[in-house]
């Protein structure tokens, strides 16, 4: 029998090492809808349209809404998080710089675009929304998600939007510490490029869950 490959891309020397010590491909080889949440990263308008003309950020709306009318028929939550900043710290300052700090305070203000879900999203008004404070949704003071999610009884995260290496990442690995089953869904997410996006997956499937593309993830949900 050869190597088994993962449909996501990862490089295979990665794959046959996890696949030697665990014994299969994936970590979790059932997903139970109705623990499960779909969580969507900072897919406000501001990203969006930022990353939109940079990017290939729009594909991944269609597979996103996918796996959030799968979830919803299937009695799973869909959870969405946006991150306005009205007022950046001295450190965001320092790492950003004041330019990049204003426009993101812009965006932030009360009504401002980063407050709003990018229009081709089908968000429903009984979905899950939250802010979070820096990139993490999980990371405890940040952001209320955790606690929104505990009450419904979830278990199993699936996640997406953007960007790739920084907020979905911080998130999932926040989330899998606090015992979260975690699937970062490759193809649902937008990273930076020279290779962030491949890396970040890689690095979580080695050490912190599990990564699927949107048609596996969806088989794991009818099924």
């Amino acid at each position: 029998m050869g190597s088994l490959r993962h449909p996501s891309g990862i490089k295979q020397e990665i794959v046959d090492k996890v696949v030697a010590r665990r014994g299969r491909l994936h970590a979790y080889e059932q997903v139970n809808p109705t623990k499960t949440a779909l969580v969507v990263v900072d897919l406000d308008s501001a990203t969006t349209r930022r990353m939109g003309s940079d990017t290939e950020i729009l594909n991944i709306i269609q597979p996103i809404n996918d796996l959030a009318a799968a979830l919803r028929a299937y009695e799973g939550v869909v959870a969405w998080v946006t991150t306005p900043i009205q007022k950046a710290s001295d450190n965001f300052k320092a790492i950003f710089g004041e330019t990049t700090a204003a426009m993101y305070e812009d965006e932030g203000k009360p009504g401002g675009e980063s407050h709003a879900i990018w229009h081709e999203l089908d968000a429903k008004p009984g979905d899950v929304y939250a802010t979070k404070k820096q990139s993490s949704a999980f990371f405890p003071g940040n952001c209320d998600l955790h606690e929104q999610l505990q009450k419904l009884g979830i278990t199993t995260l699936l996640i997406t939007g953007t960007v790739t290496n920084v907020c979905c990442e911080a998130s999932a690995r926040d989330a899998a510490e606090l015992g979260y089953k975690v699937i970062m869904v490759s193809d649902a997410m937008q990273g930076h490029a020279h290779g962030l996006h491949e890396a970040a997956l890689a690095t979580f499937f080695r050490v912190y869950g599990d990564v699927r593309p949107t048609d596996e993830v969806l088989r794991l949900i009818k099924n």
